[in-house]
């Protein structure tokens, strides 16, 4: 079983990728749109914690 780790590694291609890895349009559309997700993700954390800090 794969480490959600891994996977997020190689949405961003941190990682090399798996050769044994389906190659279809979809699959890399739904990566795309994961990376989407992840970096929003982020973003609104550190906006969070921004806000957070200047309160304080």
């Amino acid at each position: 079983m794969k480490s959600i780790w891994q996977q997020i590694l190689r949405y961003f291609y941190i990682v090399k990728k798996d050769p044994n890895a389906p190659k279809t349009r979809y699959v890399a559309m739904m990566h795309g749109m994961n990376r989407i997700s992840i970096i929003l993700f982020l973003v609104a954390l550190i906006i969070l914690i921004v806000r957070l800090l200047k309160r304080l």
